[in-house]
């Protein structure tokens, strides 16, 4: 069959593409050189995911440069790709599906994906055709992406995007894993369990679900990962890719930013007549396994080893020295701001004492 560039390329090529935002600009780069008049390009495909529900990437035929926007549950659905082409020209959109939504093939599903492309002038009649033409071959590697995109959906959603990452690769192997340096948070709310005990399940799915929007906010805001939610906890890393006081600093402004959140949220919880969640968090810098872990067909991507038990000593420690942010000697090295010393102290399992710092106001 002797099919146009764009099309062929459709057929043997694209659903080898990596990613959609690949896709949409080798496509976009291989119809411009078949003259039709792009100024740009929008592609929309629906993901599974807690809080968003689309991801649309943004093509300008002039910088061949891709972006990237969100859409949230809730919202107009492939907004961000009509905008995006109505402000660079006429637009020519199509939803990908059972004949581009031909009544005699039937409609393509709400959540099937939309390719849409703005012209540096109005498309002709045959220029449709072909850009529709294009659609219609694209449906085939489109579905592929839109299986792709959504397991990395899930994947970031339930492991966290390094993680995620690591599993796509093929770090499935149980006992597979590097060793690490990371600056570690562990965190946990005070008196979960005398609080779960006098609140309905309800309520206390969504102080739980409020506690964790705000220390996860707090570490992915500086560029951490959450490892895990243990109950009420929360493992935290944030892995040394640099200078190891860029790890330590990071860890830290994220628990500042999570005590803030948390101090609003107490204020809004005392106005409803609720109690304050208090919680303890440490920071630690060390050497950890991250990788797999579990019985043979269950599986942790999780981080073991030393560091990571000391500081989970470290925050159980928070209670006894009536303090909500402990730090270890060795975060206190490689950072410059200000701590106040605590002394020596014991840890439970760990041989050595630990150095003890915290923040001035915690």
């Amino acid at each position: 069959m002797n099919l146009p560039g764009p099309l062929a390329w459709l057929v043997d090529e694209a659903g080898t593409s990596p990613n959609p935002d690949r896709f949409l600009a080798e496509l976009g780069n291989r119809l411009l050189a078949e003259g039709l008049p792009l100024a740009g390009g929008a592609l929309t495909l629906a993901v599974p995911h807690p809080i968003i529900a689309r991801r649309t990437w943004l093509w300008r035929a002039e910088t061949g440069a891709v972006i990237e926007a969100l859409g949230f549950a809730g919202g107009p659905p492939n907004q961000a790709g009509r905008d995006w082409l109505a402000g660079l020209g006429p637009v020519q959109e199509d939803t990908i599906g059972p004949g581009l939504g031909s009544p005699a093939l039937g409609s393509p599903a709400p959540d099937s994906p939309v390719l849409g492309w703005a012209g540096t002038r109005p498309f002709g009649p045959a220029e449709t055709d072909r850009l529709r033409q294009a659609a219609r071959f694209a449906a085939a590697p489109l579905d592929a992406l839109a299986a792709r995109a959504a397991l990395v959906a899930l994947l970031e959603a339930y492991l966290g995007r390094r993680s995620a990452a690591r599993v796509q690769a093929g770090a499935l192997r149980r006992g597979a894993g590097e060793t690490i340096r990371a600056a570690l948070l562990c965190a946990d709310l005070r008196d979960f369990t005398a609080l779960s005990e006098a609140t309905e399940p309800t309520a206390m799915i969504a102080a739980l679900d409020a506690w964790f929007d705000r220390i996860a906010g707090g570490v992915h805001a500086f560029g951490g990962e959450v490892l895990k939610f243990i109950g009420d906890g929360v493992l935290a890393i944030f892995p040394v890719t640099g200078a190891p006081a860029e790890a330590c600093e990071a860890a830290l402004r994220a628990v500042v930013a999570a005590r803030a959140g948390m101090a609003h949220l107490d204020a809004v919880r005392q106005a409803q007549g609720l109690p304050p969640l208090p919680f303890g968090a440490a920071l630690h810098l060390g050497e950890i396994l991250w990788g797999n872990i579990g019985a043979a067909d269950r599986l942790d991507f999780t981080a073991i080893g030393p560091a990571v038990n000391l500081v989970s000593r470290l925050e159980g420690l928070c209670r006894p020295l009536g303090r909500s942010v402990l730090i270890s000697g060795a975060v206190a090295a490689e950072t410059a701001t200000p701590l106040v010393p605590l002394g020596q102290h014991a840890l439970r399992g760990i041989a050595a004492p630990c150095t003890v710092f915290t923040l001035p106001d915690a």
